[in-house]
């Protein structure tokens, strides 16, 4: 199988049904499954003010600030700032979530997976990189700025632009700018 290329203009927002923002999906397993029958989902949201985070049970979440002054973001009580462009906070997305912006609006990097069918852990790469999917793995880069360009396949790869490789793929990843490297483990083989 060949490396998927996911270009960010060809992405359809949807939003939010707190009304709080937009979310630009990147990619989803299984193809086309929605928020309630994801086993993962990847995405990009235009945070465009302060509220609740949608609640989702059994899911784990990654989130990185990309753009914008950053967010606190009070987790079952606990308060966390998430300030740090390219910095990636982890919470369970079943948790309750409140999101007070700090100065503005905020465009995120957000992954979410269950817990019980996928594990995930974010990179951020600011130089080259080998991208090479183990057994049972899937591996999505995104550009969260400038550009990178993917060897094997002489494609270059502009700002929030991604590249899904499955198992059996690989790939040089020439970085001009910052990369999110998200290995995603399938725990049955999904």
């Amino acid at each position: 199988m060949a490396p998927k290329i996911l270009r960010a203009q060809t992405r359809t927002p949807a939003p939010w049904k707190n009304g709080g923002g937009v979310t630009s999906e990147v990619a989803a397993h299984p193809e086309g499954a929605g928020t309630d029958d994801f086993a993962w989902r990847v995405s990009v949201a235009d945070v465009a003010r302060s509220g609740r985070f949608s609640t989702f049970d059994g899911v784990d979440r990654i989130i990185t600030v990309v753009d914008g002054p950053g967010m606190a973001l009070t987790v079952d009580g606990t308060s966390h700032v998430v300030d740090t462009p390219y910095e990636p906070f982890a919470f369970p997305g079943d948790a309750a979530t409140e999101c007070r912006l700090l100065g503005g609006p905020v465009v995120d990097f957000n992954v979410m997976v269950r817990r019980a069918e996928t594990t995930a852990r974010v990179h951020i790469v600011r130089s080259h990189t080998s991208v090479r999917p183990d057994a049972g793995t899937r591996v999505l880069a995104i550009v969260l700025e400038g550009s990178a360009l993917l060897h094997g396949a002489s494609v270059r790869l502009g700002r929030l632009d991604a590249v899904l490789l499955s198992e059996g793929d690989s790939d040089a990843v020439g970085v001009d700018g910052v990369l999110a490297v998200v290995v995603l483990v399938g725990r049955t083989g999904r």
